[in-house]
């Protein structure tokens, strides 16, 4: 089996795939610098097990993390705990299988790549990759399956969190689609502006996106709020919850082919 982890800025997951590439189970944990390998390795070792799975069982590893401080915690988890060193992405000689046609490569971050790499295998291409995470990434990949480059923007919680600190009288408030777009109270203006205000970026990025690269592309959304603002615009093509781990999967895949 292989044990699959995504290390965000935010949360770190877990996965387990057996050898025809079925996820078997996931886990989240919040993303912790400071945790350490046997902290994880009990915690993960014991949910692992409630599943049916066996440290054992853990044949080979892999990670992708756009946190570097967390990278010699997940390495040693997986040495001491699954016997195995991981693969990571991002380090010299492991080939993701597409080109990255960007000024720096090395500044993209793990993740972006991973979906790319997943949702070219899965969607065909050109398509657009619209990651609703920490920040709220698009990415491109063009009609040959290479990653094109794409947009970073303030994740949608990140900019919750920040009206509520930078103005005394905005509270914090939950993400929702309000009843109306002009709203009679200030709660209800800040998730008008939150839901509408992302809505609009997002046909607007991915108008902008199709019309520069002369093209029509496929949205594939991922991460926890895409269902949320996936029903509300007919920009969004596919919803892909588990695209990063299916990543990672092929990623290990192409560079342990015997």
């Amino acid at each position: 089996m292989l044990l699959a982890i995504d290390s965000g800025n935010t949360n770190t997951i877990f996965a387990v795939f057996d050898e025809d590439g079925k996820l078997v189970g996931d886990w989240r944990s919040s993303t912790d610098t400071e945790r350490t390998a046997d902290e994880f390795g009990i915690w993960l070792t014991q949910l692992m097990e409630l599943q049916g799975v066996k440290p054992a069982d853990i044949k080979a590893a892999i990670v992708a993390t756009v946190v570097p401080a967390t990278l010699f915690g997940l390495k040693t988890l997986c040495r001491k705990y699954f016997g195995c060193d991981p693969l990571v992405v991002g380090e010299a000689g492991v080939d993701i299988g597409i080109g990255v046609l960007v000024e720096r490569p090395d500044e993209v971050g793990a993740d972006r790549l991973v979906n790319a790499v997943a949702a070219q295998e899965s969607y065909g291409c050109p398509l657009i990759v619209l990651d609703f995470g920490t920040a709220t990434t698009f990415d491109v990949v063009d009609k040959d399956g290479n990653y094109a480059g794409g947009v970073i923007a303030p994740g949608v919680n990140l900019s919750l969190e920040a009206l509520h600190k930078a103005a005394a009288q905005l509270p914090r408030v939950a993400i929702k689609k309000p009843d109306h777009i002009i709203g009679k109270g200030t709660i209800e203006a800040m998730k008008s502006g939150i839901f509408w205000g992302y809505i609009g970026m997002i046909e607007g990025l991915v108008k902008g996106i199709r019309d520069e690269a002369g093209t029509d592309m496929e949205v594939i959304a991922t991460g926890g709020l895409a269902p949320l603002f996936a029903e509300y615009t007919v920009y969004i093509s596919h919803i892909d919850p588990d695209l990063t781990l299916r990543g990672l999967y092929s990623i290990h895949r192409l560079n342990t082919k015997a």
